[in-house]
This record gives structure tokens, sequence and C-alpha cells, in this order.
């Protein structure tokens, strides 16, 4: 099923007086109608509270004119036109190459081309290198070398045209020498006219096929692979030369007609391409290709590409690359002065289709409404983004022990993959995707959008199983704020200093340096966290300093993960921190919140019991109301119980506080609980929930300084238990007794 409106939103937090812009599509031009709703409850399980979308009246609200917008997914460099491109005549172009899918079709390299005229240098239509020389008067003469590149093997490949003699020449040379297989190809060939020069812009990856009014570039014929060290040199150069221009610093005898030599190991954090000849022909990626990716050179002395940045000269370009959409804005929202803070959506709709476009609304600046703040993971929103492991991945149903239901955002995703996944698939070239944009439809970061349904209740994830805590929080009548991953990122404690008490989302799995670092410091000072999840605090993340709404994550050495991150490639490009488990670089979740992740399973969920521990003076204001052998949500709209999906124990070895209360722990979960990589160090078989004492969720109190506290509910399924029996149970009663202690002015001793 197709959906035919779709859109985003420029910004994902604003404040009263910011302006949002609001880019939409639509398969047809038909009107569309637009409004501005209240998102309190998203969850469309009947068996709950019901979906809770008020309007709000505003100015955007209205009919439009639909169009169709499309997206040109697909990394490559853009360098400008420049002189020295436009008068070219005789020329060498080469690069060392790492091809991912040379049977793939025809992928440019490197081109200057346009309307049939200029160089190429591709993998043609059998996989092997070529040269494609056009007059643009409709001649065209491609001498290519016959021989498939291999997949996943560096290359040395160049190309050479002299215009006094015609011929053109091309070569490849496999690095890496492979007994009973040609390593080497050369052809040539002698053509009757000599292109003309470029008065285009030279394209890396990629092929330029179109430039609009407004700038915007529609590429085609995209490569798939590592570009090392390309070099654009003004004559036809023998062999031996051009192998010399590899070498760092490049010989002096060959900078005369030096055309262009492109460092990819310069600037890395940057989109900005930097040429080290004298003509300074610099240029930038598009679509986020990646970046601090092994060369052909790595030698594996030095890890981190801050210590040894000319190893890392190479960018790994993929033909499902996105970052931003780039469509044009159909209207803008300037945020009332008395909206209120929270989580909120644009809803336009045609006659047939509706799609909603989140954001959230801060208080204004220095004016906090609330107590209490309620952080919107939208980091973790943006990792799990448009994910495809319910149609992609083969392990989908035996992890989640029943049929997997495609919802229809889903469906549509498989036909358009151009609007990109998630930081837990694959590139078409079978790579690891290791950044996430929310310049784009996120199709699953929406009202309504699920995953999958099973027999037990809904296996909620993300947006919409946090609208559980949103929800809960009004039908309670508690006044907060709402404030995102990305604002904590960027100001950290002084964003959460002015609130007596701090909620988190379900899953907060992704966290950048600063935000963890916000957190410690804000319980460290008296403010008191309620941990309302799963699986929180897990992996490193980092933002991009100066490129808005994107992630990086680097799957290294350890965690139970959907793809690994290369050898050599464990390091953040956008910043160059160690990527990977916060765990393995010494900071648990434990040190955080007293628990960490240790088994997830999804076919059901448990209730809790309490321990002895939760007799204590200390904690006994959370169990007022609550009997001694009561079982503690054993209900729920997730899995049919609030221990489950993803969950976490206390662990004093990895950080648990000593005086931490572990004050209930679930019942058994099932065998498709497994324990988490990141607990084996050897394989045996006690890995499932009934053999593994370790397999359980922990609920955990403890005391900071200056009177904070920190309470972690350690499971994904929590909050699914709230709105039980007209939010009457003990899950309910239970997280409402803390939330009115930590929110009280009273400090915790």
């Amino acid at each position: 099923m197709v959906k035919s409106i779709t859109g985003y939103g420029d910004k994902i937090s604003v404040r009263p007086g910011d302006t949002i812009r609001f880019m939409v599509s639509c398969v047809s031009p038909q009107p569309y109608r637009a409004r501005l709703v209240r998102v309190v409850c998203g969850d469309r399980n009947p068996a709950g509270p019901g979906v809770k979308l008020p309007a709000v009246p505003s100015a955007i609200d209205g009919t439009y004119q639909g169009r169709h917008q499309p997206i040109n997914a697909g990394s490559y460099v853009l360098v400008p036109p420049a002189a020295p491109l436009a008068g070219l005549a005789a020329f060498t172009v080469q690069a060392m190459i790492w091809p991912t899918t040379p049977d793939r079709g025809e992928q440019v390299l490197l081109s200057c081309w346009s309307g049939g005229s200029g160089f190429e240098l591709i993998i043609d239509e059998a996989g092997a290198l070529a040269l494609r020389l056009g007059d643009g008067g409709g001649r065209v003469a491609t001498v290519s070398t016959g021989q498939p590149l291999l997949k996943r093997v560096w290359c040395f490949v160049a190309a050479s045209f002299d215009p006094a003699t015609g011929r053109a020449t091309v070569h490849q040379r496999r690095q890496v020498a492979y007994a009973r297989l040609d390593t080497a190809a050369t052809a040539e060939r002698v053509t009757a006219f000599a292109p003309p020069g470029a008065g285009t812009p030279l394209m890396m990856a990629a092929r330029l096929v179109a430039t609009d009014a407004a700038g915007r570039h529609s590429t085609g014929a995209h490569y798939n692979g590592r570009i090392d060290s390309p070099r654009l040199y003004g004559r036809a150069l023998p062999l031996d030369e051009a192998l010399a221009l590899n070498l760092r610093p490049l010989p002096e005898r060959l900078t005369a007609d030096l055309v262009g030599a492109w460092d990819f190991s310069r600037e890395i954090p940057t989109e900005r391409v930097v040429d080290l000849s004298s003509h300074q022909l610099h240029g930038r990626t598009v679509n986020l290709p990646a970046r601090a990716m092994t060369g052909f050179n790595w030698s594996g002395a030095e890890m981190s590409w801050r210590a040894a940045p000319h190893e890392y000269g190479a960018i790994h370009f993929h033909d499902d690359d996105i970052y931003d959409a780039g469509w044009d804005s159909d209207f803008a929202l300037t945020v009332p002065e008395d909206l209120r803070s929270g989580s909120y959506a644009v809803h336009v709709a045609t006659g047939e289709d509706e799609d909603y476009i989140p954001f959230f609304v801060r208080p204004p600046t220095g004016r906090p409404t609330a107590k209490i703040l309620y952080l919107a993971q939208t980091a973790t929103y943006l990792a799990y983004a448009n994910h495809a492991f319910n149609f992609d991945a083969r392990f989908n149903e035996m992890l989640a022990n029943h049929l997997v239901i495609l919802d229809r955002w889903e469906q549509h995703l498989n036909l358009h993959p151009e609007l990109g996944n998630s930081l837990y698939d694959l590139h078409s070239d079978g790579s690891g995707i290791c950044y996430s944009s929310r310049l784009r439809p996120v199709l699953n970061m929406r009202p309504m959008a699920t995953s999958c349904t099973a027999g037990l209740g809904s296996m909620l994830w993300g947006y919409n199983a946090d609208t559980h805590i949103t929800d809960w929080l009004e039908a309670k009548g508690y006044e907060f704020d709402v404030a995102t991953d990305e604002d904590l990122d960027a100001e950290g404690a002084t964003l959460l200093s002015p609130y007596k008490v701090v909620l988190t989302g379900t899953h907060p799995e992704y966290y950048s340096a600063a935000m963890r670092q916000a957190l410690l410091d804000y319980t460290a000072r008296g403010g008191r966290l309620m941990y309302m999840g799963g699986n929180g605090f897990y992996w490193r993340i980092a933002y991009h300093p100066a490129l808005p709404g994107v992630i990086e994550v680097r799957r290294a050495e350890d965690g139970t993960r959907a793809w690994v991150a290369r050898p050599g490639e464990y390091y953040h490009s956008f910043t160059g921190e160690y990527g990977g488990l916060w765990l393995r670089q010494n900071r648990p979740p434990q040190q955080l919140v007293g628990t960490g992740f240790i088994a997830q399973g999804f076919d059901h969920c448990s209730g809790y019991r309490r321990t002895s521990e939760s007799a204590d003076p200390r904690i006994a204001f959370a169990f007022e109301g609550i009997g001694l052998d009561e079982t503690i949500g054993g209900f729920g709209l997730i899995g049919g119980g609030a221990a489950g999906l993803e969950v976490d124990i206390a662990d004093p070895g990895l950080g648990t506080p000593p005086h931490a209360l572990v004050v209930a722990q679930s019942e058994e979960l099932s065998d498709t609980y497994l324990l988490v990589n990141e607990e084996v160090s050897i394989n045996t078989p006690d890995m499932m929930g009934s053999m593994n004492p370790k397999i359980r969720s922990d609920l955990v109190f403890f005391e900071t300084g200056q009177g904070g506290a920190v309470f972690a509910f350690s499971s994904m399924a929590w909050s699914g238990s709230l709105s039980h029996n007209g939010y009457d149970n003990n899950v309910s009663r239970l997280t409402g007794n803390i939330l009115d202690r930590f929110a009280a002015d009273a400090p915790l001793a």
C-alpha cells in the first residue's frame, strides 16, 4: 500500500515565537488540508485509552495545493565548475577504489559530463573499468578493460586521453594479487574526436543529470563503495607516473600539470572535500557518505582516524544515502506565545489518506511552566527511523516468536527505499547505516504507527509507546514541560536545572557524551530522575557539530547489534569520539540510573514481585496503597505485563550504588528472552529466560547528592500498564507515588 501524502518539518523542537517550516509531498497534485493537533496518546490499541489527538486552532489550519516532491537519494561529491576543468584537453583521471556492488550495472566513479559531452570514469555494465568520452554532438566512445572488478578489494583505476593522438587508455591494478586471477588489465582505443572542455561540475560517485531553478541537482548512476585519493591531471600520464600520484606527499615533479588532488582525510567532520592542488578546487559531499573510513593504505597500527588521518583517506558512498530530502516548504507555523509545552503534530489529509508531522514545543526561554520535565527521546527515534527489519531481517520472526504483521507505513517504505532506513539496517551494498537524519519523512515517528501486533497486546515501540507516559501525565492532572534529546545535547544540565524531576521515555537507548553528563550533573546537584524505560543509555552517539538533525553511531566491538563496524572504524567521524557501548568505555548505565540492559524478548511480558528491600523506610512513600504480596503490573497493553521487551538489572560490579535498593523483581520471563551479547564470554546452554536468574527486570531506587534521587523502572513495557483499569492500578499508583515525592520541594535523605 502506498501512502498518498507524506511530510516532514525542518525542526523537531521549538519555543513560542519560533517558526517551523513543513514540507509536504502528494503522489498526485491534489488539495490537502492541514491542522495542528496536540499528541496526547498515539496508541490505537482498542484495549487502551484510545487515540487522543485534540485539535489546536492555529494560523496554518486550511487547504493547500499538493504537489509531488521527489527524493534524490544517493551520496556523491560535487566540485563546482571552474576554469581548470573547462580548459581541460589532455587528461588523466584516477583513484583507488573499493567497489561493493560492481556487478550491479553502470556506476560513475568520476565524471565531467553534461548533455553527452565530456568524460566519465565508470564501472560499466560488465563490472569492468571503462572511460567514456563524448563530444556533445552525438559521438560517444568507450574503452573498457573488460575485466570485472572484484567486490571489496582495493584497486587502482586510471584513464587517460591524449587529443594529439586520439588515444584513450584505461588501467586497473588490484592492490592484492591472487593466485590464478589476473591482477592487471589495460585497454586502449583511438577515437576520431576529442571531448570539449567541461563547463560542468566534477562529480564523484554519481553523474549529474539535471539542475533545477533552485539549484538542486538530480543525479544518477550512483556508485557503491569507497574512493580514495582521486586525482585529475592535465596530460596523459604513463602508468608509472599515474601510480606515483598516489604517493604522499605528492612528488614535486608531478605538480606542474596537476588539476586536482583531493584528500578525503582532511576535514573529516565536515562536508568539505579538500583539493591539495594549487587550483584549490574544493568540493563538498552530498547526502552524507560515510567518512573516517579506512583507506587503501590502512595499516592497522592506529584505530583512530585522528591518530593517523593519512590512513583514513576513503569515503564510502552508497546509492541510498540520504540526509536532507530537500523539499520546498508548503507552509510555516510561528509558534503562538500561549501554546503550552508538549508534543504536537501537523495533521495533513487528502480525501483518502493522511499523515502526521510531529514536533515538540518547549516552554518560553527562561520560563519553565512546571516542576516536571519530560525528555522526548528524539535520538532513539532517529536511530530507529524507518527501520526495515520487519521485512528485511531474516531472523525477526524467530526473535519475536510470532508472525510479523506489516503496518501500512512499512509497506510504503518497502516500495520507497529512497526515504532511507534506520541505524539498524544495511545499505543496499550490505554495509551498516551509521548516520540517520530527521530531514525526511520518518514514517514510524507518527501517531498510530506501530510495528506488529501479538495475541497478548501490541508490541508497541518508540514514539507511540512514549505517548503512554504523556497520556498518563495528562490523565492524572500533572503539569509538565517537554524538551528533546537535541536540546539536552546542546544545553546540557542547564536545560534540566529548573526542574524538580525529569522523566525519560520508554527507551532512551542512544546518548551522546553531553547528554549523559547532563543527567549525571543534574542528579548530583539534587535533581530527581525517573528512568521510565529499559535498555537505556546503551549506545554512544554523536550529533553533527554543524548539520542539524543528524546523529552517528559506530557499532564497535560488542553489544546487541544488527551490524558490526569494520576494524579501524570505531571512532565517530562527526567528533572523533570512540563509539560503541557506553559499557565498554567504563560508563555503564548502572552508574547513571542503577540498572543496565540484560535481556530482550518479544512474545509476552510479566509482572513484578516486591522484595524485602521494598520495606525499607527510605522507599516507603513509593508503596503506599500497594500490598507486600501484590503482583505489580501483571497486566498491560504491551505483551500483557509491565516487565518485558528489553529489561535491565542492577549490578554493583558495573556501578549500581552500594546504597541502592532493589525494591521489586520481575516474575519469570519466557525463553525468547535471551542474555545480551556483552554478558557472554563463552556460550553456555543457559542463555534463556527460564534458565538464567540474571534474565529479569529490577526496580531500583537510590539517593544522589544534595537531596536528589533516581528511580529506575528498567522495562520498556512499564508505561503500557499505566492506563489499565482507567489508570487505577498498582503500576499507576507506584509511578504516581514516586513522581509526587520527587516533585516535592523537600529533599530526599
